[in-house]
């Protein structure tokens, strides 16, 4: 069993987001692990079908999928951050997205995920392992 009831899956290339998902320790319940850890992975195919490359927060607990806009969204709502802050960051998502990775140099784009989703049974499966190696495998600094 875990602590977290929720998992953020992340660009562990990138320091922006390394560094939001290290910020997240201050969320009760929410871990992290990077996109390109076997769990992420294998959650991510089981709910999708393939690995889209994008900001997913899923909720075990909820049983719900939140992705790209919607992840970033959500993650500002249950950081308390005023409404104005959750709507620029969601309605910006992708001008965001790109302005990071241009100054880190960071290369590749987010797939075109976006939405809130039912965590499929498959997901459900999946999510324990998710959570198990939250925060143990996720790469939070480069």
């Amino acid at each position: 069993m875990t602590d977290y009831h929720a998992v953020l899956v992340y660009d562990g290339e990138c320091p922006f987001c390394s560094a939001a998902a290290t910020a997240l320790r201050r969320l009760d319940g929410v871990g992290a692990i990077a996109w390109d850890d076997e769990p992420a992975r294998r959650l991510l195919e089981a709910q999708f079908g393939e690995t889209p490359f994008a900001l997913v927060l899923v909720d075990g607990r909820e049983e719900c999928v939140y992705v790209g806009r919607e992840a970033a969204r959500e993650l500002c709502e249950r950081a308390g951050m005023p409404v104005l802050v959750q709507d620029i960051v969601g309605d910006n998502y992708e001008s965001l997205a790109d302005a990071i990775r241009s100054v880190t140099g960071v290369e590749g784009d987010p797939d075109p995920y976006h939405g809130e989703y039912p965590l499929s049974e498959a997901g459900k499966e999946a999510f324990e392992a998710l959570a198990a190696n939250a925060w143990h495998t996720a790469k939070v600094s480069r």
